[in-house]
């Protein structure tokens, strides 16, 4: 049966190929974008490929007005896709950017999320979350603390939802992406570079963009988008499937025996 699925941050990258993906594959999308100028074009690329049952409106979790009218619209699926990164040393990048990411990152999906299970259960409907989270929301590298830290919170966030809301038939998954290459984890290592000051600060900007621009260059930081894209076009509308999915498999493997390792972790 075709789904209604709502779209967070459906703009660029992940989510907006994936909307795509979804609805030639049959199902109505709410495809929403952070900011207006996003929204025509997307509608303009809607029509040109011929899906109807594409929409797009604006959502800015920002702002309020916007977070209560979605929270009006009718569907089947929530995707809470939309996100935001800080990079940078955490024992030096400024507090107020770490709220912000957990705003953006966190807060602000659980706000969205919260009044749209609260009318799903009001009103007897077996609805399904789905949050992008990241293959960071379950290790650590250094000089991402603060954007995988909003991860980490997602994946508690989304597991006490699971039990939670499963007496109501409400189903919850997280999707964990590795470093493929759309952009996202390029610009989010540049935004360390507004802040960092080597005036001011101990590490050393040359070095920091040094560390990210190697990692860039390995076949694991730049890895083709499209079999991530092809997984999240089956997993999200599906009603069946495991709570956490890890692509590719080698990044599940490498989470697994990092876990394991932190047992024996010395200080």
């Amino acid at each position: 049966m075709p789904k209604t699925i709502l779209i967070t941050g459906a703009g660029s990258g992940f989510g907006e190929a994936a909307a795509i993906g979804i609805a030639k594959n049959g199902h109505n999308v709410i495809a929403t974008v952070q900011v207006s100028p996003q929204v025509m074009p997307l509608r303009a690329k809607a029509k040109e490929l011929g899906l109807s049952n594409f929409r797009v409106e604006r959502l800015d979790l920002t702002d309020p007005y916007d977070i209560a009218q979605a929270q009006t619209w009718d569907f089947d699926v929530l995707w809470n896709n939309a996100g935001q990164g800080e990079s940078g040393p955490v024992w030096e990048i400024p507090i107020d950017l770490v709220r912000r990411n957990y705003e953006i990152n966190v807060f602000l999906p659980l706000l969205l999320t919260q009044g749209v299970v609260q009318k799903w259960i009001a009103n007897k409907k077996k609805g399904k979350v789905v949050f992008t989270s990241s293959m960071g929301g379950l290790f650590t590298p250094a000089n991402w603390g603060t954007y995988v830290s909003t991860k980490h919170a997602l994946e508690s966030i989304a597991e006490a939802l699971q039990q939670e809301l499963s007496p109501y038939g409400i189903k919850v998954q997280t999707i964990n992406p590795g470093a493929y290459y759309t952009g996202y984890n390029e610009t989010m290592a540049d935004n360390a570079f507004r802040w960092l000051d080597d005036s001011k600060n101990f590490t050393r900007r040359a070095e920091l963009r040094k560390g990210f621009d190697d990692f860039f260059a390995t076949p694991e930081g730049r890895m083709d988008p499209r079999e991530m894209i092809d997984c999240m076009i089956e997993i999200v509308p599906a009603d069946t499937g495991k709570f956490r999915n890890v692509v590719p498999k080698a990044i599940e493997d490498m989470l697994k025996t990092h876990q394991q390792q932190a047992w024996s972790n010395q200080i």
